[in-house]
């Protein structure tokens, strides 16, 4: 607990000294609250009897969009490397396409699914899927192929087949690469939910921040925004929690190295 504490204690130290230097700057130059509101300022506006309701409103279908968002991701991303990976020549035949799913500017494929699927849900949700599905396709293929052969020639010496070989070596040795793609798609899940907000929905933080935006409501959109950055790290460490309590295989110090290279 107290090496916890130890690591944990800087990163809000550092979070109260720019609040603290924000604070006070905003009163010092007597900054106009439409330019730049003090965080006092934008807590009083936050817990404002007609703002909170639709905060919390606007925060739950967020965070209910993301969510489905990721896990179809995640699944659709999981099922791709599986069968790429067992498919022969699909390896090298799906590399142009997985790239080519990620070089086209998500503000181009806004308007197109718009126009294909209409203003509801289909839209934003397919918008987080393609985020989300290639870092964990490419994560999880990694781990397939990243087998240690000594183990690879002994299945194949007492004939084990090709399905064997998958669900018995590659498919567990692929989990701790899948849980690196997976926190990277959970944090990059909420920004992506919020952009598909702005630019088309009736609900959700990313059309309240259009909304207050529009308004000059200057402390509504820091106090959207400030929620979006608690819930996108509050996904990344849900994702490095669920990381640590499924890869109980994983040697502490690799463990430590993953978290460096997935940070």
């Amino acid at each position: 607990m107290g090496n916890k504490w130890m690591r944990g204690w800087p990163p809000l130290a550092v979070i109260a000294l720019f609040a603290a230097v924000w604070e006070a700057a905003a009163h010092l130059f007597g900054i106009q609250p439409y330019i730049l509101p003090s965080p006092s300022a934008i807590v009083r506006e936050a817990m404002q009897p007609n703002v909170w309701p639709r905060l919390e409103m606007h925060t739950i279908a967020t965070v209910r969009r993301t969510l489905t968002g990721l896990a179809l991701g995640v699944l659709a991303g999981m099922l791709l490397a599986a069968a790429i990976h067992l498919t022969p020549g699909a390896r090298r035949a799906a590399a142009p396409m997985l790239v080519l799913s990620q070089s086209v500017p998500y503000i181009v494929l806004v308007p197109l699914l718009l126009i294909w699927l209409g203003f509801g849900e289909e839209p934003k949700i397919v918008l987080i899927m393609l985020v989300c599905f290639f870092p964990v396709t490419v994560a999880m293929l990694t781990g397939l192929r990243e087998t240690d052969p000594a183990l690879r020639g002994y299945l194949a010496m007492i004939g084990a087949d090709r399905w064997t070989v998958f669900t018995h070596l590659e498919l567990p040795n692929a989990v701790p690469y899948l849980f690196s793609g997976f926190r990277v798609a959970a944090a990059y899940s909420v920004t992506t939910t919020v952009a598909a907000e702005w630019f088309g929905g009736g609900s959700g933080l990313g059309y309240y921040i259009k909304l207050s935006y529009s308004g000059f409501e200057t402390a509504r959109v820091f106090a959207g925004t400030i929620i979006i950055i608690a819930f996108s790290m509050l996904m990344f460490g849900l994702a490095a929690l669920a990381e640590r309590l499924v890869v109980r295989w994983k040697p502490k110090a690799e463990r430590r190295s993953g978290d460096g290279a997935g940070a």
